[in-house]
């Protein structure tokens, strides 16, 4: 498989024979920060259509069709109307904090970003505490939804932000035991090293039991997480408007609008990366030509086809289960969900330490 590190070396010498080393870094963190605002921007102008389409085969309707061939200029028509669209100061707010919010909830998933491996030298950054480091920096997007809710003074967007608090950090715990416990199977919190383990086959099939029950959990409490449907209690239209976000417009609603579609892909790309093996090709050990076969589909789309994959599921939830209850959704955390992310955790430890494992 083709090594892009290759790439980004050549990048980097061509920089220093120009430019002074301190100007050559300076000008590759700017371009990799313009990276990321691109794919960041064309992944959630990518999802808005997606999600569209795939709820409208669920409910037998064409979904968007009409600007563009096949709809397909339809989210640039809604980025541009948001872009337009007039920022309404509030009285009676806190105006500072109201302002800060969009932008905590875009950075908590931007930082998450750089963290992702997009491909086969393709990352941003990778440091032996890589995962740990993604799950303290997913933990600040809480903090611009309780600052909105609370800031907006405003009784709807209120209790919607203290849903989204108590189910947010709920759903953390499970989501945070599902990576321990596949980080305690590849012995390493390298996202690198994650991928690297994999190579041969990848995790979801390694693990086996534990590996399928951990998935499952995930992908639950990743649903929750992302307060997407049948978790979308924090934004529950026919109760609280809007949400946290009521009182937002312009593109400061936009903010939030991206973040949720962003964080789709982040808790997707996540799953692709602990269970699937991240950017590596599915391989059958002892079926070389197979293998080899794998080896030529390039890794970014390897890595970014799994994400998409995942997110359709997630997807599916919403638009398949109906809303549950903001009871019924701590109970299956804190009675169900939580338990079993423990029992799994010692379960693959046993696993490890008497080797029932492929």
């Amino acid at each position: 498989m083709y090594d892009l590190s290759v790439i980004t070396e050549a990048i980097h010498s061509f920089l220093t024979g120009l430019v002074p080393t301190w100007l050559a870094v300076t000008l590759e963190c700017v371009m990799i920060g313009v990276g990321l605002l691109l794919a960041y921007s064309l992944l959630a102008l990518f999802y808005i259509y997606y999600e569209r389409k795939l709820c409208a085969a669920i409910q037998c309707r064409l979904g968007p069709n009409r600007v563009g061939p096949w709809g397909l200029l339809q989210s640039f028509a809604d980025m541009f109307k948001i872009l337009i669209k007039e920022l309404i100061s509030l009285n009676h707010t806190d105006k500072f904090l109201f302002a800060l919010a969009p932008y905590l909830v875009i950075l908590a998933s931007m930082l998450a970003f750089a963290v992702l491996p997009w491909g086969n030298g393709l990352q941003v950054i990778d440091f032996n505490i890589g995962i740990f480091f993604l799950l303290a920096v997913s933990s600040i997007g809480v903090l611009g939804i309780l600052l909105a809710g609370w800031s907006s003074n405003n009784k709807f967007t209120l209790i919607g932000a203290l849903r989204s608090g108590a189910q947010m950090v709920s759903y953390e715990l499970s989501i945070s035991l599902s990576v321990i416990t596949m980080v305690c199977f590849a012995g390493s919190m390298s996202v690198g090293d994650i991928v690297a383990e994999q190579a041969d086959c990848w995790f979801i099939f390694k693990a086996h039991v534990p590996a399928i029950i951990a998935f499952v959990i995930y992908m639950i409490a990743g649903t929750a997480e992302t307060n997407r449907g049948p978790f979308d209690l924090p934004e529950a239209e026919s109760e609280l408007t809007a949400g946290y976000h009521t009182e937002y417009s312009g593109i400061h609603f936009g903010f939030f609008y991206l973040a949720e579609y962003l964080n789709l892909f982040i808790v997707s790309g996540v799953a692709a990366l602990l269970f699937f093996g991240g950017w590596m090709p599915f391989h059958i050990p002892g079926w070389d030509a197979f293998n080899h076969v794998m080896d030529y589909i390039p890794s970014v789309l390897w890595f970014i086809g799994k994400a998409i994959a995942l997110s359709g599921i997630i997807i599916w939830f919403k638009w398949t289960f109906p809303r549950l209850r903001i009871d019924q959704v701590l109970a299956m955390e804190w009675k169900y969900l939580m338990p079993i992310g423990l029992f799994n955790l010692a379960l693959m430890t046993c696993c490890i330490v008497f080797g029932w494992h492929f």
